[in-house]
């Protein structure tokens, strides 16, 4: 694997390798752009299969983070950590206060918060070693909810555009992936009257949601078969590939988790079929801006409504997309390379 051909194919700043053998922490943290503001991103912590898997996955999600900041009118750059191993580890005090050490180190350059395998209390420990950390116990906590509410929104946008009115009443939204996002979004839709089918590695996630909200539980497998208005990823991403595509019986995806496309190519395959494609970046953007919020000193009730304007984002994006006859994901960069380029050259102009 060639490292820096890997960081130079996008344009990433920095990417920092991390080790404490003291405990067993290994921590990547990638800095994809710092033009609109530091990099901001959070911290998953992941069993993953390699050290590069790990290391592709920092520089994917970074990249993500940059983009998800530009679209959302946020003056924040780009920058995600990974931390490999067993999420369910025991010594969380100090593999987290290590990584906050790794944290401090870049001076402001990233901040970090919660992602997935992380919780408000292991950014607790972070906060012991640096403040450069958002998300905490003391301030906004966890995002989970000012999240699904975004995605909450823009499944109503798509629907807007899709069908002309963003009612859900009756709507079928396939969930996949009902944790701490997922069951608020489920509780949003439900709240509307959408009809649910969800699945979940966690049978008592499953189990709560159907009770709660009266979904209809299907397998792990099974939730890319069924017919639905809308398919709604809100666990890892990269389920929208070859083997699911065909299997799809869905006008819309929309949902919260990052990377949803396997490949960008899964973009154009969507398009083809017709499929409307909300970018995963755009509508999940509620957790950035409860965060960024949470840094420039914002009420919680001011975060929940800048989430909500994702539904006017995606409208913007579904129109670009319309007018020029390009996939969504392709109009969505367009519009965050635009912000980026020339906020760019007005800082340039002050140096």
């Amino acid at each position: 694997m060639e490292l820096f051909s890997l960081i130079g194919e996008h344009e990433h700043e920095q990417v920092v390798f991390c080790y404490e053998p003291s405990c067993g922490y290994k921590g990547i943290i990638a800095i994809h752009d710092t033009t609109l503001g530091p990099a901001l991103g959070g911290t998953r912590y992941w069993n993953y299969e390699s050290d590069e898997a790990a290391f592709v996955d920092a520089l994917r999600l970074s990249r993500g983070m940059t983009y998800k900041a530009a679209v959302a009118g946020l003056n924040l750059g780009g920058g995600k950590s990974v931390i490999i191993g067993d999420p369910k580890s025991p010594n969380r005090e100090q593999i987290f206060r290590a990584h906050g050490r790794f944290v401090e180190s870049l001076k402001g350059r990233y901040i970090t918060a919660e992602d997935v395998g992380t919780s408000v209390a292991d950014m607790d420990y972070v906060h012991m070693e640096t403040e450069h950390v958002t998300g905490r116990g003391d301030t906004s906590g966890d995002p989970s909810p000012v999240t699904a509410y975004g995605v909450y929104r823009g499944i109503k946008a798509a629907a807007q555009a899709k069908y002309g009115s963003d009612d859900l009443n009756g709507v079928t939204v396939a969930v996949q992936g009902v944790g701490h996002v997922g069951y608020y979004l489920c509780q949003n839709l439900a709240s509307e009257g959408a009809k649910l089918i969800v699945t979940d590695i966690d049978q008592d996630r499953v189990k709560a949601v159907v009770k709660e909200f009266g979904a209809q539980a299907v397998g792990l497998n099974d939730i890319y078969g069924v017919k639905a208005n809308v398919y709604a990823p809100s666990a890892l991403g990269a389920t929208v590939n070859d083997e699911t595509i065909p299997q799809l019986k869905v006008d819309i995806v929309a949902g919260a988790a990052n990377n949803v496309l396997k490949e960008e190519r899964h973009g154009d395959l969507l398009h083809e079929k017709g499929i409307l494609y909300a970018p995963d970046y755009v509508i999940n953007a509620g957790g950035l801006i409860n965060v960024y919020g949470e840094l420039q000193g914002w009420t919680a009730e001011r975060a929940m409504r800048k989430a909500g304007e994702i539904y006017g984002t995606l409208l913007q994006i579904f129109q670009i997309a319309g007018d020029e006859n390009m996939p969504t994901y392709l109009a969505a960069d367009h519009l965050a390379e635009r912000r980026i380029e020339s906020i760019g050259k007005i800082q340039r102009t002050w140096v």
